[in-house]
């Protein structure tokens, strides 16, 4: 009998077309064969097959034992506990609500990198270190199109302090960042850093458990960042403008505390309740099982009492060490995650309320009964 290679056709019938895909892009930069691409329009945020070799859905490369996309996909089959065993050499407990890892708070010992940053300026204290300590070569993240006033957020590469800065702070609607692996390649990096939600944070652990060739090589740190969901680019005449008149060219910087949080160019802040954003739900957000980047080296989000924090959970040996270097050189401050007791509990919840989501018929997979916090 003849043993199943699984290949295009498996994955758009079990991913792409069953709600599961999360739009993360990791089968497009995996394939060998210009044979896939990405749809980032309308907020449809999907691969798919060009008619040729095969069709839209099937592939003659598959059919002739390719298998690179389902080996790339961290929504395949079994694939957390492929991750979690590839990365943590154990799979998670069912009271390990948000992940393996520890937590802690973080926030950049420099001023300026508070500043511009979301939450604390950590996340861009990790990035220039990694860059400027021969960790990483690059780093896949998310910049805004044009001079920034669209609000639309685009895949990019970072490979210095400058390029890092003026990528940071969160968007809200999505962004591939795996899609800027091409641009990185041909830059001459080899290893590379992602930034980006749990779906794009499994992707690196997903080609690494399938052996996923010289791609999964290259993905060598995974920043993850806390998502609940991100929403479609809608909202921003929809909802932001036609209910509260604020413009997307007047924004400068979105938060979520509870509350979307946006502040507009002439100072002002303003609140919109946070239901009034669920409508415009992405739809690869809406079985996403995974609020806390749980195959990341670091995860991170600003969920905490303290606005200038990060809350920090370090899962794998290479974000200890980083974590390490950037005490020991004083780039950081950090304190025990136990001093913001609701961050730890928030955290729980949602992570609670995201692994709800996978669909009981989607087994194997991450769904559980997942155990409270004392």
């Amino acid at each position: 009998m003849a043993i199943e290679k699984p290949h295009w056709q498996q994955l758009f019938q079990e991913v792409v077309t069953s709600g599961l895909c999360t739009g993360c892009a990791a089968c497009v930069i995996a394939c060998p064969h210009p044979v896939l691409d990405y749809n980032a329009d309308g907020g449809v945020y999907k691969p798919f097959h060009l008619d040729i070799d095969g069709g839209f859905d099937d592939c003659t490369h598959g059919q002739k034992g390719c298998t690179m996309c389902t080996r790339a996909c961290p929504r395949f089959r079994n694939w957390e506990s492929e991750i979690d065993t590839q990365r943590f050499a154990r799979e998670r407990t069912d009271d390990e609500v948000y992940g393996i890892g520890d937590v802690i708070l973080a926030r950049a010992s420099d001023p300026a990198l508070v500043e511009n940053g979301q939450d604390g300026g950590f996340v861009s204290a990790l990035l220039i270190y990694a860059l400027e300590h021969d960790v990483i070569d690059a780093a896949l993240v998310s910049a805004l199109e044009g001079d920034g006033s669209t609000w639309r957020a685009k895949p990019s590469v970072a490979r210095t302090r400058e390029e890092v800065l003026a990528t940071a702070k969160s968007r809200y609607t999505y962004s591939a960042n795996l899609l800027a692996y091409d641009e990185a390649v041909a830059g001459g990096a080899e290893r590379i850093g992602v930034v980006g939600m749990g779906c794009m944070a499994s992707a690196p652990g997903a080609m690494q458990a399938r052996k996923a060739g010289k791609v999964a090589r290259r993905l060598s740190l995974t920043i993850g960042l806390l998502c609940s969901k991100t929403f479609d680019d809608a909202i921003f005449e929809e909802l932001f403008e036609a209910n509260y008149g604020i413009k997307r060219a007047d924004i400068v910087k979105m938060n979520i505390k509870g509350i979307f949080q946006i502040w507009t160019k002439d100072g002002a802040f303003h609140e919109v309740p946070l239901k009034e954003a669920h409508a415009y739900t992405r739809e690869g957000c809406t079985h996403c099982p995974d609020f806390a980047a749980e195959h990341a080296d670091i995860s991170t989000g600003g969920i905490g009492a303290f606005g200038d924090w990060t809350l920090v959970i370090v899962r794998t040996d290479l974000g200890r060490t980083l974590m390490s270097a950037l005490r020991d050189e004083g780039l950081i401050e950090t304190r025990p995650g136990d001093d913001d007791p609701g961050a730890v509990a928030l955290l729980h919840r949602l992570a609670q309320v995201s692994r709800k989501r996978w669909p009981v018929a989607a087994t194997p997979g991450p769904r559980r009964l997942p155990v409270s916090p004392a």
